[in-house]
C-alpha cells in the first residue's frame, strides 16, 4: 500500500508539473507570437547605464525571450561592452536569419546595450564594471570575432545564438556567466567537442550536441540537460533551474555591478589610443567590424 501511495504521489506531482510547463508556455506563446517583428519594440529598456554619464568601462550580458513561438521554450542573449569613456555601447550577437540567408551570423554594431528584443524585456545576467574591464572587453571582442561557428546556425540544440555567448564566456571566465536553463543551444559545445569548462569558468560540464550532459559549476549549481531541456539547481543563490519556466529564486541573477577581482587581464587584439583621461596610457577600443560582420 505505501509503495502504491508513493507512485500515486509522485504520478500527481509529474503531471503537476507538466502542467505548470504548459501554462508557462501558453503564456510565452500569448505575448509573442502576436506581435508583428516590424512594429515591436525595439527601445531601450531602462537598465543599462547612461554612456553619456558613467565613464568608466562597462561589460554586461543580456537575455530576453525569443520572438514568435520560440519564446515559449527560450531566450535570445547578447553581449554589450563599453570601454573607458566611450559614447555608446558595442553589441556582440548572433542572428540566425543572416546565415539562412548565407551570410555569417555575427553581428557587432553601436546599439542600446539594453535594447528589447521584439517587444521581449532582457533581463540582465552580467554587470562588471571599473577597473580591468577594458582588457575583459579586449578578450570578449577577440573571443567573439574567433567563433568557429560563424557560418552555421541551428534552432535545436544548436549552433546558435547562447552557443555564441556561451563560447565567449568560456573564453572570458571574468564574466562568470551563469544562463539561464531557457538559454537552448548554450549546451552545445563548439567543434563538436564533449568535454569543456563551464561558461562561468567555475566548474566543468560534458555534453554530447547539446542533447544530453551534465554541468556543476561553483557558479551555475548543478544542471542535467536532456535534449537540450535544463533541470538544475544552485544552492549559492538558492535557485531552481527549470526548462520553459528558467530560472527560480528570491532574487535577480543580478541585483547590483561588480568589480573586477582579481585585477586586470593583459588586452588581445583591438586598437590601443592613447587615453583622453590619462596622457601616455592607452585604451582599448574594438576593432572595426569586418565585411559580413555589421547589421
Amino acid at each position: 500500500m505505501k509503495r502504491g501511495k508513493v507512485r500515486l504521489m509522485a504520478t500527481i506531482g509529474t503531471w503537476i508539473v507538466a502542467v505548470g510547463l504548459i501554462a508557462v508556455a501558453v503564456v510565452a506563446v500569448s505575448r509573442t507570437v502576436g506581435a508583428d517583428w516590424r512594429t515591436a519594440n525595439r527601445e531601450s529598456a531602462g537598465i543599462a547605464p547612461d554612456p553619456g554619464i558613467v565613464r568608466e568601462a562597462v561589460a554586461q550580458v543580456y537575455a530576453a525571450r525569443a520572438y514568435g513561438w520560440r519564446g515559449a521554450f527560450g531566450v535570445h542573449t547578447w553581449i554589450a561592452v563599453k570601454p573607458t569613456d566611450a559614447d555608446s555601447f558595442t553589441v556582440y550577437q548572433l542572428i540566425g536569419w543572416r546565415v539562412a540567408r548565407g551570410g555569417e551570423g555575427l553581428v557587432i554594431d553601436k546599439r542600446p546595450a539594453d535594447q528589447r528584443w521584439f517587444g521581449a524585456t532582457p533581463e540582465l545576467l552580467v554587470d562588471l564594471r571599473g577597473p580591468g574591464v577594458d582588457a575583459v572587453i579586449a578578450k570578449i571582442d577577440t573571443a567573439a570575432r574567433g567563433y568557429p561557428h560563424n557560418g552555421d546556425y541551428g534552432l535545436w540544440p544548436g549552433p546558435n545564438s547562447n552557443t555564441f555567448v556561451a563560447h565567449v564566456a568560456r573564453e572570458v571566465p571574468e564574466l562568470r556567466l551563469d544562463l539561464p536553463p531557457t538559454a537552448i543551444g548554450k549546451d552545445y559545445l563548439p567543434n563538436g567537442g564533449v568535454l569543456a569548462s563551464a561558461p562561468s569558468g567555475t566548474g566543468m560540464q560534458v555534453s554530447l550536441f547539446g542533447l544530453l550532459g551534465v554541468l556543476a559549476g561553483v557558479e551555475e549549481g548543478v544542471e542535467v540537460n536532456i535534449l537540450g531541456l535544463v533541470f538544475g539547481i544552485d544552492p549559492l543563490d538558492f535557485a531552481l533551474k527549470l526548462p520553459i519556466v528558467g530560472r527560480l529564486a528570491p532574487s535577480p541573477p543580478v541585483d547590483r555591478p561588480r568589480g573586477l577581482v582579481g585585477g586586470a587581464v593583459p588586452p588581445l587584439g583591438g586598437q590601443n589610443t592613447e587615453s583622453p583621461a590619462a596622457p601616455g596610457l592607452s585604451d582599448w577600443r574594438p576593432a572595426p567590424p569586418r565585411a559580413g560582420e555589421g547589421s
